[in-house]
């Protein structure tokens, strides 16, 4: 009898996940599925509710399902929300070890971009480095990168943004020296994208630190 409830309540909420799949109601997909873990777990209902507590910007509640550290047992869309997840949590060496992962099944500039972006932040240059260039060498002139730091969000070509990203990372290298090779990878970057805000705030920063740095010699 208890099996028969059971099946009942799963069919129960099923029905109830799709209505609301339907009505767009994402709480309320995410109340189902969470009813379904709980009256039948299984790993495919967990890492779905995981990717939409993370396409809600829920990040942490995304964790708690899947977990941060690696596994044998991590499928695709778990290493996924392992990798943005902690990403957004400002945890860039954790979310890299799962990027990797993923850039290893499946390479693609897009990868190659999050996996550069985070190795400049923990100060690992030279690795970014290999990554930069496999996204420059990779990206097609249709490929496009979105950013966030000014309303409203722009995009500009992915290629512009591995400029971008060689630019600061040369700059990591060596801020005391590396100036002027920074600024005219951020101009090569500009030229493709003068939209590009965030390369700009770059070029600036660069330039008056530059300019700081002539005025006290």
């Amino acid at each position: 009898m208890n099996a028969q409830s059971d099946s009942n309540l799963v069919n129960h909420y099923e029905a109830y996940r799709i209505q609301m799949q339907q009505q767009g109601d994402i709480q309320g997909i995410i109340n189902a599925m969470t009813h379904l873990i709980v009256l039948q777990p299984n790993v495919y209902r967990k890492d779905t509710l995981a990717a939409i507590y993370m396409n809600e910007g829920k990040y942490k509640q995304a964790l708690s399902l899947v977990g941060i550290e690696k596994s044998d047992s991590d499928t695709s869309i778990s290493t996924e929300v392992k990798a943005y997840s902690l990403k957004a949590i400002n945890e860039p060496a954790r979310a890299i070890e799962f990027f990797e992962v993923l850039f290893k099944n499946n390479p693609t500039p897009n990868l190659a971009y999050e996996l550069a972006d985070l190795k400049i932040q923990i100060g690992d240059i030279t690795s970014a480095a290999l990554n930069i260039t496999y996204g420059i060498a990779n990206t097609s002139a249709d490929m496009m990168k979105a950013y966030f730091e000014s309303k409203p969000a722009y995009q500009v070509p992915l290629k512009a943004g591995f400029l971008y990203l060689k630019a600061i990372s040369k700059f990591t290298e060596n801020t005391e020296s590396n100036h002027d090779a920074s600024i005219s990878i951020l101009d090569e970057a500009l030229q493709i994208a003068p939209n590009f805000n965030l390369a700009n705030i770059a070029k600036e920063a660069i330039l008056s630190q530059r300019d700081a740095k002539s005025s006290e010699e």
